[in-house]
Parts: C-alpha cells; sequence; structure tokens
C-alpha cells in the first residue's frame, strides 16, 4: 500500500508539470482540464491494449550500455557503440573505434548476452553487432515429472554503415545511416496431451525476419554557454524494425524524434518520443511514449545517468554510471520497472567498452590546428607567402577546414586591392 501511494503521489506530481502549464488559461473549462489529466495518468500507468501484438521482443530490449542508463533517449546523442540500436547514422560520427560486450540480467531466468564493434573511416562509419537472449525451457506433466527441455532463444544480427555530408569546422554535417538486421527465434521440441515430444514441433515454432533501421543525425550549437569545437545540441529522426511481417505477426515498427543539449560542459539532457507501428493493422498500433534521460560527468573518469519512460503498461526508471580508465570503459545501470513489486534488485546490466584508437584523427586534427596558427603568426608579421603555405597545408589535411579558407580568402583579397592599386597609378605611355 505504501508503494501504490508513492506511485500515486508521482503520478500527480508529473500530471501537474506536464498538464497544468499547458492549461493555465481561462478560456479551458475544468471538466477539460481533468480529461487530460486522466488521459495523461492512463497512458502512464494504464495498459496499452495493443501491447504484445508484435513479434521477436529480443527487439524492444536493449543490450545495455549508457543508451540504457537514459532510458533509451539516446537517437540524438549516438555517441558511443550504443548507438548500433538506436540510430544506424551514428557510426560516422564517432571519433573511436570502439569493440563493446554487453551483459543484461532481464527479468526471472532470461539473460541478454550481446557483442558489438564499430569504426571509422573518413566519412564513411561501419559497425556490426550480434544480441542473443536465451530462457531455460522446461516442461512437466501432471505429475510433476519433467517430459522436454532446452533453451528458448531470440537473437538479431546487425550490419551499420552511415555517411556525413556538408561537414565543415562549423556544422557537424548530416548522417544518414542504415542497419540491415536479422532476427530469428529458436524454440525446442514440446510434447503432444500424451506428454510425447513432438518430433520438429519445436521448428514450426521457430522463425526468421528480415529488417532494417534508417536514421538521420545531426549536431550544431544552441544558446552554448562554454567554449568547445564540440557541438552542444544533436537532432534524430529514426524508422526502426521496418520489414515484412513473420508468421503473420508484424515487426516491432517505431518512429523516433529525438533531441539532446549540453547548456554546459558536464551535463547534457536527452528527450527520445517514440511512435509504434503496426504495418499490418495501423489501428492495432501501441500507445506513443517518452523516454528523457540526464547525465553529467562528475570527473574525468567518472560519469553518472538518470532516465525516465513514459510507456502505458511499462514505465520504468534507470540509474546508471560508467567508470573510464584509459582505453577501458565500464558501465553498470539498474532498472526499475515502476508497475512492478519494488524488489531490491530488478534488472541490471554491464558493459565493457574497449577503446581501440581513433584511426589518427586527432593527431592529424591536432597538425592542422598548428598549421593555421603558424598561418597566422605568419600573416601578424607580413610574411603572408608563408601565411599563405601553412593554411593551403591545413586545407591538405583537411579540405574541410573552414578557418583556413578564410584565412587564404582574405590574402586573395590583399592581392587583388594591391593589384587594383597598382594598376591605378600605372602610367601608360
Amino acid at each position: 500500500m505504501k508503494y501504490r501511494s508513492l506511485r500515486y503521489k508521482a503520478s500527480v506530481f508529473l500530471a501537474v508539470c506536464l498538464v497544468i502549464i499547458p492549461h493555465l488559461s481561462s478560456r479551458i473549462h475544468a471538466q477539460d482540464f481533468y480529461g487530460n489529466m486522466a488521459d495523461f495518468l492512463n497512458n502512464i500507468y494504464g495498459i496499452d491494449d495493443n501491447a504484445g501484438l508484435t513479434t521477436f521482443p529480443v527487439l524492444n530490449i536493449p543490450m545495455g550500455g549508457r543508451a540504457e542508463g537514459l532510458a533509451g533517449a539516446f537517437s540524438a546523442i549516438s555517441d558511443d557503440i550504443s548507438f548500433i540500436e538506436f540510430n544506424p547514422a551514428g557510426s560516422s560520427m564517432l571519433d573511436r573505434t570502439e569493440l563493446a560486450f554487453f551483459h543484461n540480467n532481464w527479468i526471472a531466468d532470461t539473460k541478454i548476452e550481446s557483442l558489438a564493434f564499430t569504426t571509422r573511416f573518413g566519412y564513411w562509419g561501419f559497425a556490426g553487432g550480434i544480441k542473443w537472449l536465451y530462457m531455460p525451457f522446461t516442461e512437466y506433466n501432471l505429475y510433476g515429472e519433467r517430459v522436454s527441455n532446452g533453451y528458448y532463444s531470440e537473437g538479431v544480427f546487425t550490419l551499420n554503415t552511415s555517411y556525413t555530408f556538408l561537414s565543415n569546422y562549423y556544422f557537424s554535417g548530416y548522417s544518414v545511416g542504415v542497419n540491415l538486421k536479422a532476427a530469428f527465434r529458436l524454440m525446442p521440441d514440446f510434447t503432444d496431451i500424451y506428454d510425447r515430444i513432438i518430433a520438429g514441433s519445436g521448428s514450426e515454432q521457430s522463425g526468421l525476419g528480415i529488417m532494417a533501421d534508417i536514421g538521420v543525425l545531426t549536431r550544431f550549437d544552441f544558446l552554448k554557454y562554454y567554449v568547445s569545437r564540440e557541438k552542444n545540441m544533436s537532432a534524430a529522426f529514426v524508422i526502426r524494425n521496418l520489414g515484412p511481417a513473420v508468421m503473420d505477426e508484424p515487426l516491432p515498427t517505431a518512429l523516433s524524434f529525438a533531441v539532446s543539449y549540453k547548456p554546459i560542459r558536464p551535463i547534457q539532457f536527452s528527450l527520445d518520443f517514440v511512435l509504434p507501428i503496426n504495418t499490418m493493422d495501423f489501428s492495432l498500433s501501441e500507445k506513443p511514449y517518452l523516454s528523457f534521460g540526464f547525465s553529467a560527468n562528475v570527473t574525468n573518469f567518472l560519469s553518472m545517468r538518470a532516465g525516465i519512460m513514459f510507456k502505458a503498461g511499462s514505465s520504468r526508471f534507470t540509474i546508471g554510471s560508467a567508470l573510464k580508465m584509459d582505453r577501458l570503459s565500464l558501465d553498470i545501470n539498474y532498472t526499475l520497472d515502476l508497475l512492478t513489486q519494488l524488489q531490491p534488485l530488478n534488472r541490471i546490466s554491464l558493459a565493457v567498452r574497449l577503446d581501440l584508437g581513433d584511426n589518427g584523427r586527432q593527431q592529424r586534427r591536432n597538425r592542422v590546428e598548428d598549421m593555421y596558427l603558424f598561418g597566422l603568426e605568419a600573416y601578424a608579421r607580413e610574411d603572408f607567402v608563408d601565411a599563405r603555405f601553412c593554411w593551403e597545408e591545413a586545407l591538405r589535411l583537411d579540405p574541410q577546414f573552414v578557418p583556413a579558407m578564410e584565412g587564404i580568402a582574405v590574402l586573395n583579397r590583399r592581392e587583388e586591392l594591391l593589384y587594383r592599386i597598382e594598376d591605378m597609378y600605372r602610367f601608360d605611355f
């Protein structure tokens, strides 16, 4: 009863924050306000009649890592290997090559193991991953005797590629990415009414699905209160699990609209709005839901995060942290389902990420900036030849380094002006 009371208070608080403020107009009647409040509470704590109508639940369960620590509000962030499940456009904007191992201790005896890898070459990003869900399958007869056993399992293979275009020094550009995925379900054989194992019965319930994710990601500066080349805001649009039905059951297709914002260097907020779509019958689509995330870098080696998902029949709260040690990062998350019985442990996920380097990108970036600064020094002492050489070298290393372009443009205008002045004072005989 105490837990229900706390949940009710939390519901009222959320309703006040998200419903009362938009309705502070005298033209809105009280009955409209209470009706909207009821709809809001029902969307969070009510039952979604269309839940569970799609196949391959493994597609809706995150691997773990930072994305799960933010309750899934990660589509617009996509700054580590977790992007592979939330926005396929993330790979071409990552600075580092990463290899990650995930373990997710899901519900009861259900476990999820995952492995993912990503790297980047120029404006192209590539990634691959596998996720495997498994749980014991044991069948007993009326006398309590075991008559069949094995493992029920589901898995997903993912191949990713993305490309970034229109990027330069001032703008990160637009990244477009695609995931090609194959999901499988393996069911062990079960018995008939006479407790005899039916040969091939498991394979009849097993299945294979082919699908794709399509994502767009961009980053830019907006209301930025710190100095850095890092862009402090990002936006994303993603279509996930788009593909044909499997055994007359639709895939969990969904559209995601997401933003993230970092007002100061250590603090970041993120939001994902998800619209599930039943591709076989749109009227049977699940209700839309929201995920909010908050993260903070406590030190250069420790970060904390929290997230909450408002989803009918499956709202949840997640907290987590990450410890970075040179080339290795350890992520741990704890998830509490707000509609289940409160227990000391609900769900725990672990992730180990290995930083395999950046293929020399940081060294090249430092060289570009050094050449640009050498050019400024040469320009200040009126050594314009040396300034042009330095800026041209910077552009050779990075053709999109706009400050060097601007410096060369200034030199060109200066030479044009000098030529016009000389032409004005030239006498023709």
